[in-house]
C-alpha cells in the first residue's frame, strides 16, 4: 500500500521561506547595488558596499539591511543563543544602515564619528554572520540524528563561515596604508565585502533547505 506524503506544516514552510528570503537578499545585494548604480548613475565600482549609500542606490542599501535585520530578529533556533544572536544581528544590520560610512571628501567631525560607528556595526555584523554559520547552523536537535543532507549542509555552513572570517581579516589587511596604496584602484574592500555577504546569503539559503533538503 502506497503511503501519501505527509504535507509540511504551513508554519514550517513559512519559516524555511523566511530563511530563504534572507539568503536571497544576501546573495543579490552586491550585484543589485553595482548593476543599479551602473545603469542609473554611470560606470564605476564603489570602494565598498557601504559607499553605495552615497549613490542612487542608497534606498536599496538601507532597505536591504533593514529587511535582513528584521528577518534575523524573527528567526528562532534551538535555544536562547540563537534568539540572542538574531537580536544582535538585527541591531548591527540596522546600525550599518542608519549610520553611514564616512564620506571620502569633506567629512565633518560628526560624520567621522558616525563613520566609526558604522565600521564597528559592520565588523560586528560580519562576525555575527560567521557565528551563525559556524556555531548555530551546524547544530542538530538533541533528540535527532543528523541526516546525510544535514551533514552536507554543515559542510556548506563551515565553508561560508570561514570565508566570512577570511574576508574580515583581508579587509583589515587592506586597510593598512601601504596595501591600500598598492591595490586601492582594484576596490578590494568592495569585492571582499561582496564575497562575505554572498557567503552569508548562501549559508541562509542552505538553512532554508534550498539545497541539500532533507528527504
Amino acid at each position: 500500500m502506497n503511503q501519501q506524503p505527509v504535507p509540511q506544516e504551513p508554519l514550517v514552510l513559512s519559516y524555511l521561506d523566511l530563511r530563504t528570503a534572507v539568503g536571497i537578499i544576501g546573495v543579490a545585494l552586491p550585484l543589485v547595488l553595482a548593476l543599479g548604480k551602473l545603469l542609473l548613475q554611470g560606470p564605476g565600482i564603489q570602494d565598498s558596499i557601504s559607499s553605495y549609500y552615497y549613490t542612487v542606490m542608497r534606498n536599496v542599501f538601507v532597505g536591504s539591511l533593514c529587511a535582513i535585520g528584521v528577518f534575523l530578529m524573527s528567526c528562532r533556533g534551538y535555544d536562547w543563543k540563537d534568539e540572542f544572536a538574531g537580536n544582535l544581528a538585527c541591531v548591527f544590520a540596522i546600525g550599518v544602515a542608519l549610520f553611514p560610512t564616512t564620506p571620502y571628501m569633506g567629512a565633518t567631525s560628526r560624520e567621522e564619528f558616525i563613520g566609526k560607528l558604522h565600521l564597528s556595526f559592520a565588523a560586528l555584523l560580519f562576525l555575527t554572520f560567521a557565528y551563525f554559520s559556524l556555531k548555530l547552523f551546524t547544530k542538530t536537535a538533541p533528540d535527532k540524528t543528523p541526516t546525510r543532507q544535514k551533514l552536507q549542509r554543515n559542510i556548506v555552513y563551515r565553508v561560508c563561515g570561514y570565508t566570512i572570517l577570511a574576508c574580515i581579516l583581508l579587509i583589515a589587511v587592506v586597510a593598512l596604508t601601504s596595501v591600500r596604496y598598492l591595490f586601492g584602484r582594484l576596490t578590494p574592500v568592495f569585492w571582499l565585502e561582496s564575497v562575505a555577504i554572498v557567503a552569508f546569503g548562501v549559508s541562509w539559503l542552505t538553512k532554508g533547505e534550498t539545497i541539500f533538503k532533507d528527504q
